[in-house]
């Protein structure tokens, strides 16, 4: 597996991974709301690293460096549970400065457990009913 910085000639494909990702993932968020066009306007000003194999990209993280802050980290839904995901945090931890900081959303328990499994630690829950998620710390 491969892990670079993105290009915008990989956006095509990028565009494509956030739509599936989240319409596969994110049932609380109605699917019809969710365009390819998301991808340009959720990563406006951020660092877009990506995972590939064989020039087929399996997933991404969007940062926020000035923050160290981790915005988006997608995996196409086939490649889910492979390890991805786990190479592009890794690859994110190497490119901002500790404590790392991110937001999962409360009713995405896969997101979180895979976050606590990996040395994450939940610092505080926030928002109003059907809208919480959890800041999260990495040290």
């Amino acid at each position: 597996m491969n892990i670079r910085v993105a290009s915008k000639l990989d956006y095509p494909a990028l565009r494509l991974i956030y739509l599936e990702s989240r319409r596969n993932s994110f049932h609380w968020v109605d699917k019809e709301d969710m365009t390819l066009e998301d991808f340009d306007k959720h990563t406006v000003g951020e660092y877009i690293i990506l995972a590939e194999e064989n020039s087929h990209i399996l997933g991404f993280v969007s940062l926020y460096v000035p923050d160290n802050f981790i915005h988006h980290l997608f995996v196409h839904p086939d490649f889910s549970g492979k390890g991805v995901g786990g190479q592009l945090v890794n690859a994110s931890i190497e490119k901002m400065n500790k404590p790392l900081r991110l937001k999962c959303v409360t009713e995405n328990q896969k997101a979180l457990s895979f976050y606590v499994n990996n040395g994450w630690k939940k610092v505080v829950e926030e928002g109003n009913p059907g809208e919480k998620h959890w800041v999260m710390e990495y040290e």
